[in-house]
């Protein structure tokens, strides 16, 4: 009998039986847990331990974890107005969160909060040119559409979009020292390369890249 490849989803969300990726990437789409929004360190006690760190350890994240990390970046915390955790000038809500790791890469989706499939493949090298984002376990890559920002100039965009990245990125470092984790923002991105693997159009702006993972 030959043999039958099964392709366990990242962090037992979802079983697929599947050889390889196909060129129907939404088959590959994930559900998220929902995010666990209670417990967490105090606040002032997550800003004294925020830091940067570049040493990470390639074990993967759990589901949960993900899930929480991903909700407390961007995530929807006021359901009745689709308003998110982190603020964004004029509620343009402009700025996407990728998620790249070592099977593949995903936009994430706050409404559903679920992870779609964009491309296949290790892509991590391309979130940077340090050693560590080969091997991190996750590397978020932070996307802004422009269209949506609708009256603004060209340069007031990059101002905007530079700000409201910062927000996030800010939430993952707080996420981040709450739980254990060790992460680094980085402006170091082959933003061509990166864009053409992801598929962005000409419109989405590579913004920065932020590595997460388990410290070494």
């Amino acid at each position: 009998m030959p043999r039958i490849k099964v392709a366990v989803a990242l962090f037992g969300l979802m079983t697929l039986a599947s050889p390889s990726w196909t060129a129907d990437l939404s088959r590959l789409n994930m559900a998220l847990p929902s995010p666990q929004v209670q417990g967490g360190r105090p606040l002032m006690q997550a800003l004294l331990d925020r830091q940067s760190s570049r040493a990470f350890s390639s074990r993967q994240l759990p589901g949960q974890v993900l899930s929480d990390l991903l909700w407390a970046a961007a995530g929807i915390n006021r359901p009745q107005s689709g308003k998110r955790t982190a603020p964004s000038a004029r509620n343009w809500q402009e700025v996407e969160v990728y998620v790249v790791m070592e099977e593949g890469a995903y936009q994430y989706d706050a409404k559903s909060h679920s992870l779609k499939a964009v491309a296949q493949g290790d892509l991590r090298t391309l979130t940077g040119p340090q050693d560590f984002v080969a091997t991190a376990p996750l590397n978020l890559v932070y996307v802004a559409d422009t269209d949506k920002m609708k009256g603004a100039a060209t340069d007031d965009q990059a101002l905007y979009m530079g700000a409201d990245t910062g927000f996030i990125s800010q939430n993952v470092y707080l996420f981040c020292a709450s739980e254990g984790l060790a992460t680094v923002v980085r402006g170091m991105v082959d933003r061509q390369a990166l864009a053409k693997a992801l598929q962005l159009p000409a419109q989405k702006k590579i913004v920065l890249a932020q590595t997460v993972g388990y410290p070494l």
